[in-house]
């Protein structure tokens, strides 16, 4: 498991041989990713037996309850994912019968993603309990769970705002 000690220490190091260099990036991207890593352990247990991956399940999800199938491209934006990414597991999700895709009407050149029922029985059975993993290890937050939902929104805004992202991305 992750050792913040660890963090300090490294930070320390390239200050030390590297006085020149700004090091206060790497205290936010380490948090960041150690929280990631978190989510990642909280949820492991929920997906060692599950039909779909973490992964899955992120694509998933957007097509349980929507209107329409969606086009590959447009699930890619709506998930800040790569179109290669999202087009190889959509793939393996068909392979397995999880999505079906149709020929779009409007631009016969993409296809139409929508959940088969054996994707949205498996969505059903996983994503709850993410859900209540998530739930359980965020409870510690109490009082300050919008302070924090906040600070990490005007992170996502500052990050976006410094890449030049649109809103519609």
């Amino acid at each position: 498991m992750f050792d913040p000690s660890l963090r300090a220490q490294t930070i320390a190091l390239w200050r030390e041989h590297n006085p020149a260099l700004n090091t206060s990036p790497m205290e936010i991207v380490a948090q960041i990713k150690h929280i990631s890593s978190l989510l990642e352990v909280a949820v492991e247990p929920v997906y060692a037996e599950a039909v779909l991956t973490a992964a899955e399940v992120e694509l998933l999800v957007p097509l349980r309850y929507a209107d329409e199938a969606v086009t590959a491209i447009r699930l890619a934006e709506l998930l800040g994912m790569s179109r290669a990414g999202v087009s190889k597991t959509l793939a393996n999700l068909e392979r397995r019968g999880m999505i079906s895709r149709t020929t779009n009407p409007a631009d016969r050149r993409s296809a139409l993603i929508a959940l088969s029922d054996a994707g949205m029985s498996a969505v059903d059975d996983v994503f709850p309990r993410e859900l209540e993993a998530h739930a359980r290890l965020l409870a510690g937050l109490g009082q300050d769970r919008n302070k924090v939902l906040a600070a990490l929104a005007h992170l996502a805004a500052t990050l976006e705002s410094q890449l030049n992202l649109s809103e519609g991305r």
